[in-house]
């Protein structure tokens, strides 16, 4: 009887029980969600998001309450608000941290989402002391000033990767755009700042119009199996070239798409759609269909096959590259088009 094959593999560092990693999303909100997750064979989580807008809004409201009636006499103490008279999001999602990592015994990464250089990052430090396995930055930054140039977004990036690697000892995952002009060098750069990985790709959330309100309105759309595509490709680039690791997230939905992503060259694979749209029980379906995959060829594990199909190891490395491009242009007006009709 054949034994069943390895799922587990290494990500941050850390030695986890599979390549599926729930990516931030409003199912990490819950403890019990987490355990469910952890139960289905999740090999870490990702925690929801904890904004610099969110920190920078409560630090205001704190300097309020502090500054109010300043100017009065030292026995007015009723000035200043009773600790539970306040709602301290931050602190909530500290102690949400604290929570999840006593209820589980997969890894739990934090998520800090911010754009700027600023106080924010002391909550990397924070994070890593409320018992956080590790930590994916989030650095969603839309640059809109015609004047800034792209070393001026490249610089921004590695400035705060620096900051936050500076406060922290745990590994540091960070989570980018592919707005940029030379992603192998913006990873590169990543690296020598002190990133342990990348997650492949933020999906920038695009604005609407709404036409009756005539107002810009948000559009969230989930993601598609084809939008995995793009980081597929950079995985596979930067395999072996980089000393990094790399998760791959957008449009991972299915066993097919987790394996493509590990044999280009990724540590893990994270999924959010399709658990939100199907469930957290569609990890457990994942997992075994990649062991039956596995099973019948044969693969004793995740890394006898991890980088097996990126540019360093396939026969033709240029079909990640433009001769693939005008081979897909190719063969789509053989068998598409009929001429002189």
């Amino acid at each position: 009887m054949l034994s069943k094959p390895d799922l587990s593999t290494d990500y941050l560092g850390l030695k986890l029980k599979s390549p599926i990693v729930p990516s931030a999303s409003p199912l990490s909100e819950s403890v019990h969600m987490i355990r469910k997750m952890e139960d289905q064979g999740a090999g870490a989580v990702v925690m929801h998001s904890l904004f610099e807008e969110q920190i920078l809004h409560e630090g205001h409201r704190l300097d309020h309450y502090l500054d109010y009636g300043a100017d009065t006499f030292a026995e007015a103490l009723s000035y200043f608000p009773k600790a539970e008279s306040y709602h301290v999001g931050p602190e909530r999602y500290l102690d949400h941290i604290r929570r999840a990592r006593e209820a589980v015994d997969i890894p739990v990464i934090a998520s800090l989402n911010g754009i700027s250089n600023g106080g924010w990052i002391d909550y990397a430090e924070y994070m890593q002391e409320a018992g956080a396995s590790a930590l994916e930055l989030n650095i969603y930054y839309v640059p809109t000033n015609p004047a800034m140039s792209g070393a001026d977004v490249e610089r921004r990036y590695v400035d705060i990767v620096r900051s936050v690697k500076s406060r922290i000892s745990i590994p540091l995952a960070v989570k980018i755009g592919p707005h940029f002009s030379s992603i192998g060098n913006m990873v590169q750069q990543l690296s020598d700042a002190g990133a342990d990985a990348v997650v492949m790709f933020n999906r920038f959330y695009q604005p609407d119009v709404d036409l009756d309100k005539l107002e810009v309105a948000p559009h969230l759309v989930l993601s598609a199996p084809n939008e995995m595509r793009l980081p597929l490709r950079w995985v596979a680039i930067l395999y072996g070239r980089v000393p990094i690791d790399f998760a791959i997230t957008s449009g991972v939905h299915t066993y097919d798409s987790v394996l493509k992503c590990l044999m280009v060259g990724a540590n893990v694979t994270m999924m959010a759609s399709e658990l939100l749209v199907h469930g957290v029980e569609r990890i457990r379906q994942v997992l075994d269909s990649i062991s039956e995959w596995m099973t019948e060829r044969e693969y004793e594990s995740i890394k006898q096959m991890r980088g097996s199909m990126s540019q360093l190891s396939v026969r033709e490395p240029s079909a990640f590259e433009r001769a693939n491009y005008m081979k897909e242009l190719q063969s789509w007006s053989a068998q598409n088009f009929v001429y002189g009709v």
